[in-house]
């Protein structure tokens, strides 16, 4: 019987609308879950998630059956609604997104990043972060259109 079998690891950030701070340190848990619970019901495994008050990244496998794109649709505008539910006024996600593959060698490596981003932010701000990404996997782009 033919299978198609993948694994396919993607580490995606994003930030709130405008970079606004509204991530409180008091609903991440909750959103965590949330969001993975998202993930899991799309066939995408999580292998972490970690946000600042302005933007969020997650680590996960790409479902062979959906995009990239997809999938980010999904998560962002079911945890739109939730946040909102939650009493965030005018809470939204910004449009973009950065999408990243990390082979399974650096998956701890990238995980621990993810869960540690309040220590990051201490040193940096999520602008700097985002660029030195974009720029450490070559990626082209526009600051005009990045920050939404």
């Amino acid at each position: 019987m033919p299978q198609s079998l993948s694994k396919i690891y993607v580490h995606f950030v994003f930030s709130t609308k405008y970079r606004k701070p509204l991530i409180e340190n008091s609903l991440r848990n909750d959103l965590y879950s949330y969001i993975v619970g998202t993930l899991s019901a799309l066939h995408s495994y999580t292998v972490g998630v970690g946000a600042h008050s302005d933007h969020i990244h997650l680590l996960c496998t790409l479902p062979r059956t959906i995009t990239a794109a997809e999938l980010i649709s999904k998560v962002k505008s079911s945890s739109s609604k939730w946040m909102k539910n939650k009493g965030v006024v005018d809470f939204s996600w910004q449009n973009g997104y950065a999408a990243f593959s990390v082979s399974s060698s650096k998956l701890e490596t990238v995980k621990n990043y993810i869960l540690n981003q309040d220590e990051h932010h201490r040193k940096k701000t999520f602008q700097e972060e985002y660029r030195r990404f974009l720029d450490e996997y070559g990626m082209e782009y526009d600051e005009l259109y990045v920050w939404d």
